[in-house]
């Protein structure tokens, strides 16, 4: 499948070839609501912490006897029915079993994004930035030109370098390495602006490396 490639000198037209492996995918919504669902939980930050049994600095000496007593068998003040004990199944701070992801899951969903975005028609092409461009109404007037809004950019090292200070001030506009690709940001922003190189590194990625 050949891609429209934008430059931002607007004195070229050429086109960028994409594996139909990767453009051309049905998007699975269970899945990717649980890619998503996954990559949510992974980001926050489990600060909350009580202590456990084990945690509790106090004495292990048995309360009393095991029988004779007519109560019930007790060990030590630390247990979690005794006022100042640990806490049951409470938060357990970094410790915190976050669910995993396959990584084969994590490149498909990647991929069915990348389709749906392109069977959308918010999927663009951006020809590496060779040149510094240093305002942002360069920059912005470029958007506006080929219709672009709400716009994530994702971009390799140089053109970054390149576009960083002309686009970060543009609202609803997010730029990312494209190492950092993910489904979330993807379906966050309504348009995707991706380099030449982003977009080559990327398809590699997803269907080329090894697990």
């Amino acid at each position: 499948m050949n891609i429209k490639v934008l430059n931002f000198e607007g004195n070229k037209s050429e086109t960028l070839k994409v594996s139909d492996s990767l453009m051309s995918l049905k998007p699975n919504n269970r899945l990717l609501k649980y890619v998503i669902d996954w990559q949510l939980n992974h980001a926050k930050k489990r600060l909350a912490k009580t202590k456990q049994r084990n945690e509790v600095v106090g004495s292990t000496r048995k309360i009393y006897a095991q029988k004779g007593t007519g109560g019930a068998r007790h060990a030590s003040r630390k247990a979690p029915i005794f006022v100042g004990g640990g806490i049951a199944h409470g938060p357990k701070g970094d410790n915190y079993k976050i669910k995993k992801i396959n990584k084969k899951v994590r490149k498909l969903a990647l991929a069915q994004t990348l389709s749906k975005k392109n069977y959308d028609k918010s999927l663009h092409i951006l020809a590496d930035v060779k040149k510094e461009i240093k305002k942002t109404k360069e920059f912005n007037s470029f958007l506006e030109k080929n219709k672009i809004n709400n716009v994530l950019i994702i971009s390799d090292n140089d053109s970054l370098k390149n576009i960083h200070k002309s686009a970060r001030n543009i609202k609803n506009l997010k730029i990312i390495k494209d190492e950092g690709t993910n489904v979330y940001d993807l379906f966050k922003y309504k348009n995707i602006l991706i380099t030449s190189s982003s977009a080559k590194k990327i398809q590699n990625r997803i269907l080329n490396e090894k697990n």
